[in-house]
């Protein structure tokens, strides 16, 4: 954010929050190890939560009372150690202070919107995600031999990201036309060879399905894609959310409203409902299909979700990785070679040719 942008911001005092080691004094940050605050100076742990599971919630209520969230926002917190004001962003629900360290935390209260429920604690280190996504990055089978022998990830972080879970009971009417495509012998002597036909049928009825936790995303940092190219997150088991799981982390609150989460988890839905009521029966080819659904016991939570953010550094080009904080998988890019595609088409040209070779010849 440059100087212009924070001197025409209206400034706004924040409490922000840092926890205290009872010992030295020093701030306590959340360790992903230990599920507990630790002080990085002398060691000193302190427990905390009650490791409660979190519940969920009335969506038809949550939709009617949940007040807006502007994504513009922008507030300013006074460092406690060293005096800094430094300015917090839209969205951003904890920071670590950029001159002195010091984590901070806005507190829930303080943020516009529906408050979090829930969040899923990281489970292990900065180190270990660096680890995981070197080896990740090894297997590539098109990233060039150089990039994998000097790996070296860059700006690991660890963010807490914001999203929807939502669940549903449907009950949908569905009709469709599908075909299945068969072959018959047709004709004699020269005239003798083989047809293709389709065989189609016409399919109706009703499918009752228990939708839960459809996991969205709720914040513009982080989108669809990227979150289910590191899912599942095991959200059944998610803490109820307390502002020491944040403290060391980087943390964003929602900027896509809860209606439009919802839209889009309908999408996300029916396109599950029509996969599960077309696995039930043998097709390859479909004239129509026309499906209707109606939605009941509907309840969502806001979550916090753990994912370490960083990039590999090639040939001055940056490659993101995500790796998800609490199962280790990990998604992203890295550079392809041009030589290993031109070999693996060459090999597979080379091995069609050869297949077609054998048939000519009686193989």
């Amino acid at each position: 954010m440059n100087e212009r942008l924070v001197q025409d911001l209206e400034q706004a005092e924040v409490q922000t929050e840092n926890v205290k080691c009872s010992g030295c004094g020093s701030n306590m940050v959340f360790n992903p190890e230990t599920q507990t605050l630790i002080c990085n100076h002398c060691g000193n742990k302190k427990e905390f939560g009650t490791g409660a599971v979190s519940g969920e919630f009335d969506l038809s209520e949550g939709l009617f009372s949940s007040p807006k969230w502007s994504a513009e926002e922008a507030v300013v917190f006074e460092c406690e150690n060293c005096g800094a004001k430094v300015v917090l962003e839209g969205g951003q629900s904890a920071t670590d202070c950029p001159f002195c360290g010091t984590a901070h935390v806005r507190k829930s209260c303080e943020l516009a919107g529906i408050k979090p429920h829930a969040v899923i604690p990281f489970a292990f280190s900065q180190e270990r995600a660096f680890e995981l996504s070197k080896a990740w990055a090894k297997k590539r089978l098109y990233a060039p031999r150089a990039f994998k022998k000097n790996l070296k990830a860059q700006n690991v972080k660890g963010v807490y990201t914001p999203c929807f879970t939502f669940d549903s009971t449907t009950f949908s009417y569905y009709e469709a036309r599908i075909g299945q495509t068969r072959t018959r012998t047709v004709g004699s002597g020269k005239n003798r060879h083989t047809q293709t036909y389709v065989v189609w049928r016409n399919v109706s009825g009703t499918f009752q399905y228990r939708f839960d936790d459809v996991l969205i995303t709720a914040g513009s940092k982080f989108d669809q894609n990227k979150l289910d190219s590191v899912a599942p997150f095991d959200t059944n088991n998610a803490k109820k959310f307390e502002e020491n799981y944040l403290l060391g982390f980087m943390a964003y609150h929602y900027d896509c409203e809860l209606q439009d989460c919802w839209t889009e988890a309908k999408v996300k839905i029916d396109a599950s409902l029509k996969r599960k009521i077309l696995s039930q029966y043998s097709y390859d080819k479909i004239s129509y299909f026309n499906v209707s659904t109606t939605h009941s016991d509907l309840s969502y939570k806001y979550a916090m979700l753990p994912v370490y953010v960083g990039n590999f550094n090639f040939k001055k080009k940056l490659y993101n990785f995500f790796v998800n904080g609490s199962t280790g998988k990990v998604a992203g890019k890295t550079p392809k070679s041009p030589l290993k595609i031109f070999l693996t088409v060459l090999f597979g040209v080379a091995f069609v040719a050869f297949f077609i070779w054998l048939i000519m010849n009686g193989g």
